[in-house]
């Protein structure tokens, strides 16, 4: 018998080779590579806006002052609202189209309330509330009873505000002295107190400086967020969204949940439509416009926020700030307003290369 059985295993003081799968690298390179990718995914998008704060900070004057401040959360607080209630609907796996049609509803809803049939404040802001409420009712009916997919449902929703709208006043924005379709003239108007919730300002640091509209902003996230994160409901909801069929068989009222949800998007969207009108004065036809593209922008930009991969309050009110600090600074450079959207865009298409390419490379 030889004896190299009996002669000890060579040893070396070196490191151990990597092992392989396949020929891959399991540890070393790979090992860092992976760690990186993480990196990426988790803290990429806040480093992407620490760079953004920075790069603007230097190149437009003015940018670090408080009133620059103000104006960017004020400039995406009815963004932000709407964006916080497109993320309800997106954590029980659908998606709400009709929240601008259902902000600017809201907007001509209120100053027909007011100055058309001369009621109140209280009046006005509970029928538009109730308007959202209904809206996002029959959205979910919809989407839950009738097995219209929630893109197709929402949109047609939107067209059919956009349409009501504009019957009562024949497509013309409303205001205090203007002629009705039926010869008669309208005598109302906004009132103090309903103004006072777009426009009084609190003391902050200096005075009149916080808007109350970024106060509301930052109730209604603290709200959804705590409902989403911290309850039971928005737990179910959760895995509603990431397995339906999973959460009926395990007892959840499935149907009951996505109708909420959406009756919470069209509540969110009437309050941003009621600050909108507050703001404005007028029940301005053409307003909000824009409030559907940058709300799901800042929704979908959520998903990149510290690696979450999912809809998240946090996210989405960070993809709204994202938004404002953007348009902030080119509008302060002098940047052609043409070429915002396209900015957006690309901003939007970064973000989600940050939550969707990088994490299928971490699971390979």
């Amino acid at each position: 018998m030889s004896d190299r059985a009996d002669r000890p295993a060579p040893t070396t003081n070196g490191p151990a080779p990597s092992a392989r799968v396949g020929g891959v690298p399991v540890g070393g390179v790979s090992g860092r590579g992976d760690a990186a990718i993480h990196l990426a995914i988790r803290y990429g998008f806040l480093v992407l806006l620490a760079g953004l704060v920075i790069f603007f900070m230097a190149s437009a004057e003015g940018f670090t002052s408080v009133f620059s401040a103000v104006f960017i959360f004020q400039s995406v607080a009815i963004t932000a609202i709407l964006a916080l209630g497109v993320t309800a609907t997106l954590v029980v796996g659908g998606f709400d189209l009709s929240i601008g049609a259902v902000a600017t509803s809201s907007l001509m809803a209120s100053a027909y309330v007011m100055v058309v049939w001369g009621l109140g404040t209280v009046e006005a802001v509970v029928f538009c509330l109730l308007l959202g409420l209904l809206v996002g009712f029959i959205n979910g009916v919809l989407v839950v009873y009738t097995r219209i997919p929630d893109l197709l449902a929402t949109l047609g929703m939107m067209f059919v505000l956009i349409g009501l709208q504009r019957i009562p006043t024949e497509g013309r924005s409303i205001a205090t002295g203007m002629t009705l379709p039926d010869g008669s003239t309208a005598e109302g108007s906004f009132t103090a107190a309903f103004l006072a919730i777009g426009r009084h300002r609190f003391d902050l640091i200096e005075a009149n400086v916080l808007p109350a509209s970024v106060l509301f902003m930052l109730v209604m996230g603290i709200l959804i967020w705590f409902f989403l994160e911290y309850t039971r409901y928005g737990r179910v909801m959760y895995a509603i969204g990431s397995n339906e069929r999973a959460a009926a068989l395990a007892g959840a009222p499935v149907r009951r949940y996505k109708i909420a949800a959406y009756m919470i998007s069209g509540l969110f969207a009437s309050v941003g439509g009621i600050l909108l009108a507050a703001r404005l004065g007028r029940g301005d036809i053409a307003s909000g416009n824009n409030l559907l593209l940058d709300s799901v922008a800042a929704a979908l930009i959520g998903f990149a926020v510290l690696g979450a991969a999912k809809p998240n309050a946090f996210g989405t009110a960070i993809g709204a700030l994202f938004v404002g600090v953007l348009l902030q600074g080119l509008t302060m450079m002098n940047v052609p307003y043409y070429t915002q959207d396209f900015v957006k865009g690309a901003v939007l298409v970064i973000a989600l290369i940050f939550t969707f390419s990088l994490s299928h490379r971490r699971e390979r």
